[in-house]
Protein backbone atom coordinates (compact mmCIF):
# COMPACT_ATOMS: atom_id res chain seq x y z
CA UNK A 1 0.00 0.00 0.00
CA UNK A 2 2.81 2.40 0.93
CA UNK A 3 4.56 1.60 -2.34
CA UNK A 4 1.41 2.46 -4.30
CA UNK A 5 1.05 5.69 -2.35
CA UNK A 6 4.62 6.67 -3.17
CA UNK A 7 4.02 5.97 -6.86
CA UNK A 8 0.86 8.11 -6.87
CA UNK A 9 2.67 10.95 -5.12
CA UNK A 10 5.53 10.74 -7.61
CA UNK A 11 3.13 10.87 -10.56
CA UNK A 12 1.38 13.93 -9.07
CA UNK A 13 4.71 15.68 -8.52
CA UNK A 14 5.88 14.95 -12.06
CA UNK A 15 2.57 16.18 -13.51
CA UNK A 16 2.83 19.34 -11.46
CA UNK A 17 6.38 19.97 -12.64
CA UNK A 18 5.46 19.50 -16.30
CA UNK A 19 2.42 21.77 -15.88
CA UNK A 20 4.62 24.51 -14.43
CA UNK A 21 7.18 23.99 -17.17
CA UNK A 22 4.49 24.38 -19.84
CA UNK A 23 3.40 27.70 -18.35
CA UNK A 24 6.97 28.88 -17.95
CA UNK A 25 7.81 27.77 -21.46
CA UNK A 26 5.03 29.82 -22.99
CA UNK A 27 6.06 32.87 -20.94
CA UNK A 28 9.66 32.29 -21.96
CA UNK A 29 8.63 32.04 -25.62
CA UNK A 30 6.83 35.39 -25.45
CA UNK A 31 9.80 36.98 -23.71
CA UNK A 32 12.13 35.48 -26.30
CA UNK A 33 9.96 36.94 -29.06
CA UNK A 34 10.07 40.39 -27.45
CA UNK A 35 13.86 40.27 -27.17
CA UNK A 36 14.24 39.01 -30.74
CA UNK A 37 12.20 41.93 -32.09
CA UNK A 38 14.24 44.40 -30.02
CA UNK A 39 17.45 42.95 -31.41
CA UNK A 40 16.07 43.06 -34.97
CA UNK A 41 15.18 46.75 -34.53
CA UNK A 42 18.75 47.54 -33.52
CA UNK A 43 20.30 45.74 -36.48
CA UNK A 44 19.37 43.26 -39.19
CA UNK A 45 20.56 42.08 -42.58
CA UNK A 46 17.70 43.66 -44.55
CA UNK A 47 17.45 47.37 -43.69
CA UNK A 48 19.87 47.92 -40.83
CA UNK A 49 19.02 49.82 -37.63
CA UNK A 50 15.36 50.85 -37.54
CA UNK A 51 13.98 54.19 -36.39
CA UNK A 52 10.71 53.64 -34.54
CA UNK A 53 8.05 56.35 -34.91
CA UNK A 54 4.68 56.73 -33.20
CA UNK A 55 1.30 56.51 -34.88
CA UNK A 56 0.81 60.23 -34.18
CA UNK A 57 4.00 61.08 -36.09
CA UNK A 58 3.03 58.66 -38.87
CA UNK A 59 -0.35 60.32 -39.39
CA UNK A 60 1.22 63.79 -39.16
CA UNK A 61 3.47 62.73 -42.08
CA UNK A 62 0.42 61.90 -44.23
CA UNK A 63 0.71 58.19 -43.33
CA UNK A 64 4.17 57.85 -44.87
CA UNK A 65 7.43 56.56 -43.41
CA UNK A 66 10.75 58.14 -44.33
CA UNK A 67 12.84 55.34 -45.84
CA UNK A 68 16.01 57.49 -45.78
CA UNK A 69 15.68 57.58 -41.99
CA UNK A 70 14.58 53.94 -42.03
CA UNK A 71 11.36 54.75 -40.19
CA UNK A 72 8.94 52.06 -39.10
CA UNK A 73 5.67 53.02 -37.42
CA UNK A 74 4.66 50.95 -34.39
CA UNK A 75 0.96 50.21 -34.05
CA UNK A 76 0.67 49.70 -30.32
CA UNK A 77 -2.70 47.95 -30.47
CA UNK A 78 -1.24 44.86 -32.15
CA UNK A 79 2.54 45.38 -31.98
CA UNK A 80 2.98 45.47 -35.76
CA UNK A 81 5.80 47.59 -37.19
CA UNK A 82 5.36 48.88 -40.76
CA UNK A 83 7.47 50.76 -43.26
CA UNK A 84 5.83 51.97 -46.46
CA UNK A 85 8.49 51.71 -49.14
CA UNK A 86 6.10 52.68 -51.95
CA UNK A 87 2.53 53.78 -51.34
CA UNK A 88 1.61 52.81 -54.89
CA UNK A 89 -0.57 54.56 -57.39
CA UNK A 90 -4.28 54.11 -57.89
CA UNK A 91 -6.75 53.96 -55.01
CA UNK A 92 -6.99 52.28 -51.63
CA UNK A 93 -9.68 49.73 -50.80
CA UNK A 94 -11.33 52.43 -48.68
CA UNK A 95 -11.41 54.92 -51.55
CA UNK A 96 -12.79 52.32 -53.96
CA UNK A 97 -15.56 51.43 -51.53
CA UNK A 98 -16.45 55.08 -50.90
CA UNK A 99 -16.87 55.65 -54.62
CA UNK A 100 -19.66 53.08 -54.71
CA UNK A 101 -21.55 54.16 -51.58
CA UNK A 102 -20.95 54.99 -47.92
CA UNK A 103 -21.73 51.44 -46.76
CA UNK A 104 -20.39 49.59 -49.79
CA UNK A 105 -18.64 46.21 -49.77
CA UNK A 106 -16.03 45.49 -52.43
CA UNK A 107 -13.92 42.45 -53.25
CA UNK A 108 -10.59 42.56 -55.05
CA UNK A 109 -7.98 40.02 -56.04
CA UNK A 110 -4.52 41.11 -54.91
CA UNK A 111 -1.28 39.66 -56.25
CA UNK A 112 1.57 39.57 -53.76
CA UNK A 113 5.30 39.12 -54.03
CA UNK A 114 6.81 38.48 -50.64
CA UNK A 115 9.73 37.42 -48.51
CA UNK A 116 9.15 35.87 -45.08
CA UNK A 117 11.98 35.83 -42.55
CA UNK A 118 11.97 34.04 -39.20
CA UNK A 119 13.37 36.67 -36.82
CA UNK A 120 14.23 34.20 -34.06
CA UNK A 121 15.54 31.51 -36.37
CA UNK A 122 17.51 33.99 -38.47
CA UNK A 123 16.54 32.53 -41.85
CA UNK A 124 14.24 33.12 -44.82
CA UNK A 125 11.40 30.63 -44.64
CA UNK A 126 9.49 31.31 -47.87
CA UNK A 127 9.73 33.77 -50.75
CA UNK A 128 8.37 34.12 -54.27
CA UNK A 129 10.33 37.28 -55.06
CA UNK A 130 12.87 35.38 -57.12
CA UNK A 131 10.40 33.05 -58.89
CA UNK A 132 8.68 34.81 -61.78
CA UNK A 133 6.40 31.83 -62.43
CA UNK A 134 5.07 31.65 -58.87
CA UNK A 135 2.69 34.25 -57.50
CA UNK A 136 0.61 34.46 -54.37
CA UNK A 137 -2.96 35.69 -54.65
CA UNK A 138 -5.50 36.65 -52.05
CA UNK A 139 -9.15 37.57 -52.38
CA UNK A 140 -9.82 40.55 -50.14
CA UNK A 141 -13.25 41.88 -49.18
CA UNK A 142 -13.62 45.27 -47.53
CA UNK A 143 -16.84 46.48 -45.92
CA UNK A 144 -16.81 50.23 -45.50
CA UNK A 145 -19.54 50.16 -42.86
CA UNK A 146 -17.53 49.03 -39.85
CA UNK A 147 -14.18 49.30 -41.67
CA UNK A 148 -13.59 45.55 -41.72
CA UNK A 149 -11.55 43.26 -43.96
CA UNK A 150 -11.85 39.58 -44.79
CA UNK A 151 -9.22 37.89 -46.89
CA UNK A 152 -8.17 34.42 -48.00
CA UNK A 153 -5.24 33.12 -50.01
CA UNK A 154 -6.35 31.50 -53.26
CA UNK A 155 -2.99 30.31 -54.60
CA UNK A 156 0.73 30.41 -53.94
CA UNK A 157 3.20 29.54 -51.19
CA UNK A 158 1.17 31.05 -48.35
CA UNK A 159 -1.87 28.94 -49.22
CA UNK A 160 0.21 25.82 -49.74
CA UNK A 161 2.12 26.09 -46.47
CA UNK A 162 -0.24 28.04 -44.18
CA UNK A 163 -3.66 27.30 -45.73
CA UNK A 164 -6.07 30.01 -46.83
CA UNK A 165 -6.30 32.32 -43.80
CA UNK A 166 -4.54 35.64 -44.40
CA UNK A 167 -2.72 36.85 -41.26
CA UNK A 168 -3.67 40.20 -39.77
CA UNK A 169 -0.18 41.49 -40.45
CA UNK A 170 -0.71 41.18 -44.21
CA UNK A 171 -4.04 43.02 -44.06
CA UNK A 172 -2.74 45.90 -41.91
CA UNK A 173 -1.13 47.88 -44.79
CA UNK A 174 -4.33 47.95 -46.88
CA UNK A 175 -5.60 51.06 -45.08
CA UNK A 176 -2.50 52.98 -46.17
CA UNK A 177 -1.51 51.76 -49.64
CA UNK A 178 -3.00 52.17 -53.11
CA UNK A 179 -3.67 49.37 -55.54
CA UNK A 180 -2.87 49.35 -59.23
CA UNK A 181 -2.28 46.85 -62.04
CA UNK A 182 0.70 48.89 -63.24
CA UNK A 183 3.65 46.66 -62.33
CA UNK A 184 6.00 49.64 -62.15
CA UNK A 185 3.83 51.53 -59.65
CA UNK A 186 2.75 48.92 -57.15
CA UNK A 187 2.76 49.32 -53.39
CA UNK A 188 5.49 47.77 -51.26
CA UNK A 189 5.83 47.52 -47.50
CA UNK A 190 8.10 46.04 -44.88
CA UNK A 191 6.58 44.55 -41.74
CA UNK A 192 7.59 43.14 -38.39
CA UNK A 193 4.72 40.93 -37.31
CA UNK A 194 4.48 39.47 -33.79
CA UNK A 195 3.01 35.99 -33.45
CA UNK A 196 -0.43 37.27 -32.40
CA UNK A 197 -0.91 38.89 -35.84
CA UNK A 198 0.88 36.21 -37.82
CA UNK A 199 0.06 32.91 -39.48
CA UNK A 200 -1.42 29.99 -37.58
CA UNK A 201 2.05 28.49 -37.44
CA UNK A 202 3.55 31.68 -35.98
CA UNK A 203 0.79 31.86 -33.40
CA UNK A 204 1.27 28.23 -32.40
CA UNK A 205 5.03 28.51 -31.96
CA UNK A 206 5.12 32.17 -30.82
CA UNK A 207 7.31 33.29 -33.72
CA UNK A 208 7.85 36.89 -34.87
CA UNK A 209 8.27 37.34 -38.63
CA UNK A 210 9.72 39.99 -40.90
CA UNK A 211 8.04 40.49 -44.27
CA UNK A 212 8.70 42.38 -47.46
CA UNK A 213 5.47 42.42 -49.48
CA UNK A 214 4.29 44.07 -52.70
CA UNK A 215 0.58 44.44 -53.44
CA UNK A 216 -0.66 44.54 -57.04
CA UNK A 217 -4.29 44.74 -58.10
CA UNK A 218 -5.33 41.55 -59.87
CA UNK A 219 -8.02 40.91 -62.45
Amino acid sequence: MKKLLYILLAVCCISSVFSCRDEETYADMKNKEKNAIKKFLKDNEFVGPITEISEAQFYAQDSITDTLKNEFVLFKEDGIYMQIVNRGEGKSMIEMAKEQSSDSTISKTIICRFLEYDIEGGSITYSNIYSAAIIDKMLCTYTHFGRSYKASFTEGYMKNYYESAVPKGWIKPLDYIRLTRNAGRIAKVRLIVPHSSGTGNAQGYVLPMYYEISYQLGI
